[in-house]
């Protein structure tokens, strides 16, 4: 299978906007990637922390959670589903453009699709990175990521513009809501509480990251009809003693059954897909705690291959091309 494009306006922004839907040749789906098998883990693992001076006794603790389901990451076949869903959307608009898909951390890697899109002719491409909200690891790092692939790959490397965060496109938006509001008419009284991936205060402070999230909550609740709801963070790691966004979720499903709530609705709208974060994360340790306090668990879907996101995909791709993110956004 072919490998995306993304397009933010990279760590500098000389290249201009694209030009007309027509001078675009390809579109490149840019994602973290993940493990297909037991001994990709620890290769994978190492690629994700590469430069943190994490050792292997730490890491092999993590490989336990992929080992649990085989050592396979859900999220490539997500990506798989979703360049999928997407070559039809863009066929029943009458659009041929070829898909390419290139992760950070596991195979196909961004360097080698860029590689194939250059023999394969391609000049210009716009990226969509499966990541919503605004911050260094989730922005900036993926057109710092493009950017070294492209200058691996040489002078006839195809142009890639990265599109900003989608957060507040109405796809997202209302995939998110139509998912929760089915979660809400099963379980009408269950306060809602929102997860994002935590990341260190230090790189929030210089991100739109928790503004972006907090409004995003607002605007899915209030589309699925509740105002019950809080927003916490999941799945940190590093040293303990620096500081990362809280509250965690094991503590806000304390203070929700602390508080007298006897369920809960827990909505991934961090994450697109079904990252590991997610299925072992959420699906296996939260649901465990939630249990030990005797709460009703449920956990909404990610966005996935919801028509309305994948119609929003192809509207981005295909219409005016959106302000680039500025030079200085979603610094370390």
């Amino acid at each position: 299978m072919p490998t995306t494009p993304s397009n933010d306006p990279g760590p500098s922004n000389d290249l201009g906007p694209p030009g007309a839907a027509a001078d675009i040749d390809a579109i490149l789906i840019v994602s973290f990637g993940g493990p297909e098998g037991p001994d990709d883990v620890m290769p994978f693992l190492r690629n994700v922390t590469r430069g943190r001076g994490i050792g292997d006794e730490r890491l092999a603790a993590v490989a336990e959670h992929y080992h649990l389901f085989g050592g396979v990451s859900p999220i490539n076949q997500c990506n798989r589903d979703l360049i999928s869903a997407l070559a039809d959307e863009l066929a029943r608009r009458g659009v041929k453009l070829p898909v390419y898909w290139g992760n950070r951390n596991w195979s196909p890697m961004l360097g080698d699709t860029v590689a194939q899109m250059r023999d394969d002719g391609i000049s210009q491409a716009v990226g969509f990175v499966t990541s919503a909200f605004g911050s260094y690891s989730g922005c900036r790092q993926y057109s710092e990521d493009i950017e070294q692939a492209r200058a691996a790959v040489g002078p006839d490397a195809p142009v890639v513009y990265k599109l900003p965060p989608f957060w507040d496109q109405e796809g997202f938006m209302s995939a998110m809501a139509d998912f929760l509001a089915a979660a809400c008419q099963t379980d009408p009284t269950a306060p809602v509480l929102f997860t994002a991936h935590s990341i260190p205060d230090t790189m929030a402070a210089t991100a739109p990251y928790i503004a972006q999230l907090n409004e995003a909550c607002l605007r899915v609740a209030a589309r699925a009809g509740t105002s019950q709801w809080s927003l916490a963070y999941q799945s940190r790691s590093g040293p303990p003693h620096v500081p990362w966004l809280e509250p965690d979720v094991g503590s806000e499903l304390d203070r929700l059954a602390a508080g007298g709530a006897d369920a809960v609705i827990v909505v991934p709208i961090g994450f697109v897909a079904d990252h590991m974060e997610v299925v072992y994360d959420l699906d296996i340790e939260a649901r465990q705690h939630a249990d030990m306090l005797g709460l009703r668990f449920t956990r909404v879907p990610t966005v996935g291959t919801h028509p309305a996101f994948v119609e929003m995909i192809a509207k981005l791709v295909l219409g005016p091309a959106p302000v680039a993110c500025p030079a200085d956004c979603c610094l370390r």
